[in-house]
């Protein structure tokens, strides 16, 4: 399988992307000659420049000789390929670097420095990668004195921010102070050296070490030990690990599988701490570590058991910082500054994102979460800025950022995660909290949304179902639901309740076939019950899960709620944030095959919302067609609808049909259509001609990534009534959740006169 992942298609796993345009004879004449002189002489006058006109400030370099690799020893450099490949992959996926790797076949020190230097003012940062020791010591020293960029050797630096994070976290949770712990460390290699160091400089003494290495404890004693060893010899009359352990407060392996004893566990003080980082098995098995005493803490470097001691959290963060910030190096005051970060953003509440990444349950800091999980995506942005302001307040920084704030929404751009919108909206929603009813708070997913919308004072949740049951499920997720409105539709003291709404549904529409028999069992039905809690003004809005199609729903709040004066239909939106900006696309969920009246009331009521959510609407309706190339069935209904559009709603900026690549391509578009009338403008909101297009678009953009979804959102009701699938992640409820409550203060303004409407050109038969 690893085999396959590896060959199959494009073999390797990175490439070269082109980011400027290079479509046509001029393009090719800027990228290369003659245009290319230019910033070639302006370099040459002044080298910064380099950092604004060629990828230097985005660029890395992975380098290795293949002496020391992951777990695999001496296997050459060409061998060591695909674990640098690996990293530079990773460079890219966490922190949007781009990075080359780079093997050099060379095992003396001296040629490897010289062959490294030579090569350096390619990149804004070097990453030496799997170097065996001693010789990694010296050439990291080297390098970082000869060049002027920052370099880390991370073997060494990485397992020592990261585990130094941890350790931190686990102190403070066993209680104890690093000053005061018992430390022993079995391993005496780059990392083992470079996580000591680290360790003494956060604050564990050195008079408190005890350091072993294949032969045994390092002592004062021993004559065969090289420089990096003698520096933690210990005077005290021991020689073996197991003697060590005994009364030790805190373990770190970097060695090999197996050594540690269950019994070695247990002869540790009380609340002991081990860091089993072996790779990849660790120095005493997680079962056997966890089953030794019940007040252990145990992290290793694996990924399938809790603590994973990760570098991944530390590196490619620590260097976008250090090259964003021009530091001419990574020195100790960056490395404790991502340290403390690290540790620091392990004690915040987890988002939803992470927990459903891992298929977890309420992540809490805590005994079993030490540090941040890898896929968070925070971390870019806490560890980035920490980073670079150690370099700025070091005095290393060539290039200091201004305002830290602006760096971190800039960071969250790019790498795809600026949330500025949703933040917006979330902001909004708690100055202005409103009652949401969930109607399945029996399902995991749902119930956790409601309880973090509530703890984050978003909404004050009503959860319909059985009380007894949703305590339970809560308890099993370890959720608090204390404060939070629990009302069961099918129990008796609601019986009043059920049968004032079933007098109204019955009046509403006793000339529609439903009588009070019948409007009294819908009521039994969370859907009917939840949508008349709205519809009376007991709630404010309200959101359920459906499954496949949600026809019932459909049909239900058309029913109960109906559809706002002067439309036909209503539908739902979603929301996509993505590098390129938002957009927003309908219809998602609602209409199946729609004909030109439909067509027209969506691209109104679509509109309508994003102007609501302070955006201007720029609109295209799309097709396989271009402004009536293909007059057929499909085509021809969006021609029509465009049509009525510019004759009845002049307000509304809007043309087609035409295809996805003219709608997102203004200069493509206005080139070969002139005669558009969104000419000049960036089209952010998508009308698809029906719904499986418009299902198909969203959620594959879902699900690739890159791009985050809100939704789908209901426009066209009443009253704010969301649905959304029953197995939709926490966090798209929570989002949705947000939006619900938004809703529900834009229907307060339209209820008291304060939105305009598009603006209708009369005509003969108005």
């Amino acid at each position: 399988m690893a085999l396959d992942y590896h060959s199959e298609g494009k073999p390797g796993k990175i490439e070269i992307v082109p980011t400027k345009s290079h479509q046509s004879q001029t393009d090719l004449s800027l990228a290369y000659s003659p245009g290319v002189a230019y910033p070639c002489l302006e370099i040459q006058a002044n080298p910064q420049d380099a950092y604004r006109y060629t990828n230097k400030g985005n660029l890395m370099a992975v380098i290795s000789n293949g002496t020391a690799v992951l777990g695999l020893g001496n296997i050459g450099a060409l061998a060591g390929k695909p674990v640098m490949e690996g990293k530079a992959l990773l460079f890219k996926i966490f922190a949007g670097l781009d990075c080359f790797d780079i093997e050099v076949d060379e095992r003396d020190p001296e040629k490897f420095i010289a062959a490294v230097k030579a090569i350096s003012p390619t990149f804004g940062g070097i990453n030496l990668e799997d170097i065996k020791a001693p010789e990694c010591f010296e050439i990291e020293r080297r390098l970082k004195a000869e060049c002027d960029i920052p370099l880390m050797h991370d073997d060494q630096h990485g397992t020592a921010i990261i585990s130094a994070a941890g350790l931190i976290n686990a102190l403070e949770i066993q209680g104890k102070k690093p000053e005061d712990v018992r430390l022993v460390v079995n391993g005496a290699g780059a990392a083992a050296i470079c996580c000591t160091k680290l360790y003494m400089a956060v604050g564990v003494r050195k008079e408190n070490i005890v350091m072993c290495d294949s032969r045994g404890v390092i002592t004062t004693s021993r004559t065969d030990l090289n420089e990096q060893k003698q520096q933690f010899a210990t005077s005290r009359q021991i020689s073996t690990l197991a003697e060590a352990m005994v009364d030790a407060d805190v373990f770190l392996g970097l060695s090999v599988k197996d050594v540690v004893t269950r019994e070695m566990v247990q002869s540790m003080a009380a609340k002991p701490i081990v860091f089993a980082l072996a790779n990849p098995d660790p120095e005493i098995a997680y079962d056997e570590a966890v089953a030794s005493r019940p007040d252990l803490i145990f992290a290793t470097g694996r990924s399938d058991y809790p603590n994973q001691i990760n570098n991944v959290l530390g590196f490619p963060y620590i260097f976008r910082g250090a090259i964003d910030s021009g530091a001419t190096e990574i020195n100790q005051d960056m490395e404790l500054a991502a340290v403390r970060a690290i540790a620091d953003l392990a004690k915040r509440n987890v988002p939803p994102i992470v927990n459903a990444a891992y298929r977890l349950n309420n992540i809490h800091f805590g005994p079993q979460y030490i540090l941040p999980k890898a896929l968070d995506p925070r971390l870019i942005t806490v560890v980035s800025s920490a980073v670079a302001k150690a370099a700025m307040d070091s005095g290393v920084a060539t290039r200091p950022i201004d305002d830290l704030d602006a760096y971190r929404l800039e960071l969250r751009r790019l790498m795809g995660y600026d949330d500025k919108l949703l933040r917006r909206f979330t902001d909004a929603a708690k100055r202005n909290p409103k009652r949401v009813v969930f109607a399945q708070a029996d399902t995991d997913n749902m119930l956790q949304a409601a309880a973090y919308a509530y703890h984050h004072g978003t909404c004050f949740p009503i959860l319909l179902g059985n009380e007894e049951m949703i305590a339970k499920r809560a308890a099993r997720l370890d959720i608090d639901i204390k404060g939070i409105t629990i009302v069961n539709p099918r129990h008796d003291r609601e019986l009043r309740r059920r049968h004032r709404y079933a007098d109204m549904l019955a009046r509403k529409h006793q000339r529609d076939g439903i009588n009070r028999r019948e409007a009294r069992e819908k009521m039994y039905d969370r859907n009917y019950f939840g949508m008349m809690m709205v519809e009376t003004g007991e709630a404010d809005a309200f959101i359920t899960g459906t499954f496949a199609g949600g026809g019932n729903t459909v049909k239900i709040a058309k029913e109960v709620i109906g559809i706002k004066p002067g439309y036909n239909h209503f539908a739902t939106m979603h929301i996509v944030t993505t590098k390129r900006g938002t957009f927003f696309l309908a219809d998602t969920s609602v209409n199946h095959n729609n004909d030109t009246d439909e067509l027209v009331d969506i691209a109104r009521l679509t509109h309508e919302a994003v102007r609501n959510y302070a955006h201007f609407p720029v609109m295209a309706m799309l097709s396989y067609s271009n402004f009536g190339s293909n007059p057929e069935h499909g085509p021809i209904e969006l021609h029509r609808a465009i049509d009525i559009l510019h004759e009845q709603y002049p307000d509304i900026t809007i043309d087609g049909e035409m295809q996805l690549q003219y709608a997102l391509n203004k200069d493509l578009r206005d080139e070969l259509f002139p005669f558009n009338t969104i000419k000049g403008k960036d089209v952010n909101t998508l009308i698809f001609p029906n719904l499986s297009a418009a299902n198909t678009v969203f959620q594959m953009m879902h699900a690739m990534g890159g791009a985050e979804v809100i939704g789908p959102i209901q426009i066209g009701l009443n009253k704010p009534i969301h649905f959304t699938s029953i197995d939709t992640p926490v966090r798209d409820i929570v989002n949705l959740t947000t939006m619900a409550v938004i809703d529900a203060a834009v229907y307060e303004r339209v209820s008291s006169g304060n939105i305009a409407q598009p603006r209708r050109r009369r005509n003969n038969s108005d």
